[in-house]
């Protein structure tokens, strides 16, 4: 069987997203007769909502499949216009690649460099650029390589090694399953042919076995673990530790629906039990004991900010990650992204669609790995208490050191040790009587003596 890609498309309004991809379901035959019967526009066929065929515009994430004699695909056909980023910021998780779409009479904008920096920091590092409406520009040579100027630029600000671009016309066609004529000085591949054969990059580097608990289920005396395996692989005898915790543990079965397995890997659903009682609940995180997760309350990350209302440094938010929902304070910004130049500006605070960095603290430590080894355990979303609305989209860089050397120590004093350190035999003493009476006055020449 083909293998699969999940790539998304992205870039400006009116960039010709959703054409082009009418035009890659039209051409690798992916589409119904019936839908193909008195079709004038080819962007209706990947937008779904009404509102969208009536506005001409993609509103919300469509995810579409389709397939060649070559490959399997997953495509989510993001929003250009910039109060849907957030839906873009959505789309992005989850992709291998990312389709970054150019309108060849406008050059990069804005709203192109600001998806581009999005994806690149949720983990995509393959990026294809195709240029298109290259009919509206007479099919220039010239005016396709001033655009692959800026779009190197970008690539390079973005710390992206390598990037392809290719320049397609999809009303019509021209380089997107095929080369075309009206494209002699190009000598690049077509679009298609190149999602066919490309192969991403890894998106992400832990190899160790991770899985966040979702339930604990009670059966028979017996308690199950159950969750999705989001790195690693375990099998009966592992041992393992329970974070944030750090309780350690032997794996004794794999239990899933058609029977126990003598292995699982990343991307099944499991439920483990352990050779003894542990302490292990919803949120939790099973891990293998060596490397071990990361375990802080506090560390620096990467912030997509998606809310109208600006952040608010030492507001009370809900940081939700895997599995784990806590209290979490954000500080002001160390800085915020100026997308059209990509430098590090001062900031005060984050606004909607801006990108920042920030140190964000937890209410209690949680168990994680930084985005780069692992999207499942480095990506969270902040939430408001009060309205439940998801307001940013953060990525952990590291856990800061102070809260890395702090360890929670097992101190009991006694009142008979602390009478002993002080040398003190405890007494209580009651004064009573009328106000002004000088009971205060007593009680001060007691102190003293």
């Amino acid at each position: 069987m083909a293998d699969l890609l999940r790539f998304l498309t992205c870039g400006s309004v009116d960039d010709g997203k959703s054409t082009l991809i009418g035009r890659m379901l039209h051409d690798c035959g992916a589409v119904a007769k019936d839908k193909l019967e008195g079709l004038e526009d080819f962007s209706l066929l990947a937008d779904g909502l009404e509102a969208e065929r009536e506005q001409g515009i993609t509103i919300d994430v469509a995810y579409l499949y389709f397939a060649t004699a070559h490959r399997r695909f997953i495509l989510a056909d993001c929003p250009g216009h910039e109060q849907y980023t957030r839906n873009m910021a959505t789309g992005a998780s989850n992709a291998e690649l990312a389709l970054v779409l150019v309108d060849a009479s406008k050059g990069v904008l804005t709203q192109t460099r600001r998806h581009t920096m999005i994806a690149r920091l949720l983990g995509i590092e393959a990026f294809v650029f195709a240029v298109n409406k290259m009919d509206l520009v007479g099919f220039g040579e010239a005016r396709f390589k001033a655009i692959r100027d800026d779009i190197d630029a970008l690539a390079l600000a973005a710390g992206m090694d390598a990037t392809t671009i290719i320049p397609v016309c999809a009303l019509d066609g021209d380089n997107v399953t095929s080369l075309s004529p009206r494209t002699p000085w190009y000598d690049g591949p077509a679009l298609l042919p190149w999602l066919e054969e490309v192969r991403p990059f890894s998106t992400g580097s832990l190899d160790a076995f991770r899985m966040p608990v979702q339930q604990v289920i009670r059966e028979n005396g017996t308690r199950f673990y159950a969750g999705t395996i989001a790195n690693g692989a375990v099998k009966p005898g592992d041992r393992i530790v329970v974070a944030p915790a750090g309780t350690a543990a032997e794996v004794a079965r794999i239990a899933t629906m058609e029977g126990d397995l003598a292995e699982a890997r990343a991307g099944q659903s499991i439920a483990l039990t352990f050779a003894a009682d542990v302490d292990c609940s919803r949120g939790d995180l099973i891990a293998a004991a060596d490397p071990a997760p990361q375990v802080a309350d506090a560390f620096e990350a990467d912030l997509i900010w998606m809310a109208e209302e600006p952040l608010l440094p030492g507001r009370q938010y809900l940081l939700k990650l895997g599995t784990r929902t806590v209290p979490a304070t954000v500080q002001e910004p160390k800085y915020k992204l100026g997308i059209d130049t990509m430098e590090q500006l001062a900031a005060r605070t984050l606004a909607l669609n801006e990108i920042g960095a920030a140190v964000v603290h937890t209410a209690q430590p949680i168990a994680f790995e930084p985005y780069a080894a692992s999207r499942a355990l480095g990506g969270f979303i902040l939430i408001d208490r009060l309205t439940s609305a998801t307001v940013a989209a953060g990525l952990i860089r590291f856990a800061l050191r102070r809260s890395e050397n702090v360890h929670a120590q097992i101190l009991e004093v006694t009142p008979e040790r602390r009478a002993a350190l002080k040398d003190q035999r405890p007494k209580l003493l009651w004064f009573t009587g009328l106000s002004g009476a000088g009971k205060s006055t007593i009680a001060n020449l007691v102190e003293a003596r």
